[in-house]
């Protein structure tokens, strides 16, 4: 597995509506985004993914990169707030938990790991959802990487996207 980011966006581009990403999910994500879960070793996040989804259980340690020392995960015994960068927080995630890492975390925290190159694919779920709060250019973020495979599930699009 090693590192690899997901995310869930709507046919438009939209990647939460009403503030989550349950918004732009549908069940055939929900269901591949639980079985990533089981595969690793540690998921890492943003605070804001922090403060708005729901990682207040979680099966493996959770990491927060968040400059806001305000922990609103308390109730999760597995989470860990760190203010650092997110690429310290990925190579001191890597040391203290393995080498499977899901990164959870939104656009921002992606992208800047890609841009690094320290994210070695990505599982993207397009939906048919729509409307909804903010638009991401996922093709753009795909057009990183040399190796994407696509299956169509329902009414859910999955890239695999690999370098």
């Amino acid at each position: 597995m090693s590192v690899i980011a997901t995310l869930v966006v709507g046919s438009d581009g939209s990647i939460s509506k009403n503030g989550v990403s349950a918004g732009v999910a549908s069940s055939f994500d929900r269901s591949r985004f639980l079985a990533r879960r089981r595969d690793a070793d540690c998921i890492l996040i943003g605070g804001n993914t922090a403060r708005n989804e729901p990682y207040h259980r979680t099966p493996v340690p959770v990491v927060v990169v968040s400059r806001s020392m305000i922990n609103s995960l308390s109730n999760n015994r597995l989470a860990l707030w760190w203010n650092t960068s997110p690429e310290k927080a990925l190579d001191r995630a890597r040391k203290s938990f393995g080498e499977n890492i899901l990164i959870e975390g939104g656009p921002a925290l992606v992208n800047s790991l890609v841009d690094l190159g320290l994210v070695d694919g990505l599982e993207i779920s397009v939906t048919s959802e729509k409307g909804g709060d903010e638009k991401f250019d996922y093709k753009l973020l795909m057009s990183k990487f040399s190796s994407i495979k696509e299956e169509k599930v329902g009414d859910t699009t999955f890239f695999s996207v690999r370098r």
